[in-house]
């Protein structure tokens, strides 16, 4: 019969982290969270100061820069890019640890198109099966 390895550093807890990008993420998030989701760390990231105050998330991050000045992206996809770029050092610490990400966001809107691939990216990057949930708007949207 084989011997099965001892292993004091065995973790069994999967550290599981949802990522609401912008306003559709956001309100994702928040929807999640109220419906009592829980063994979960939800994070906010978004460029308007206003929506990211009403978020429920555990951990929030705001993309502000003196161009937008916390008034949101102006459904310019590359805005949302750029801002977190500039932000990308707050998004990798938000997102050490995690074993899964689930990013959710809204396509069509600034913030939600343009910087969620930047948090997929570094997610996957820091070794997390990392999951997109993309909302997309109707026709008349």
């Amino acid at each position: 019969m084989s011997e099965i390895a001892q292993t004091d550093n065995f973790n069994d807890k999967t550290n599981i982290k949802v990522v609401g990008v912008g306003g559709a993420g956001g309100n994702a998030v928040n929807r999640m969270i109220a419906e009592g989701l829980q063994s979960v760390e939800f994070i906010a990231i978004n460029t308007d100061a206003k929506d990211l105050l009403r978020s429920d998330a555990d951990v929030k991050i705001s993309l502000n820069d003196a161009s937008s000045r916390g008034l949101g992206a102006g459904a310019d996809p590359e805005k949302g890019a750029k801002a977190a770029q500039d932000h990308q050092s707050d998004i990798e610490e938000s997102l050490k640890g995690a074993d899964m990400v689930f990013v959710t966001c809204g396509e069509g809107g600034g913030t939600g198109t343009g910087a969620s691939p930047i948090v997929a990216r570094a997610a996957h990057q820091q070794g997390a099966l990392t999951i997109a949930v993309v909302t997309r708007p109707f026709s008349f949207e």
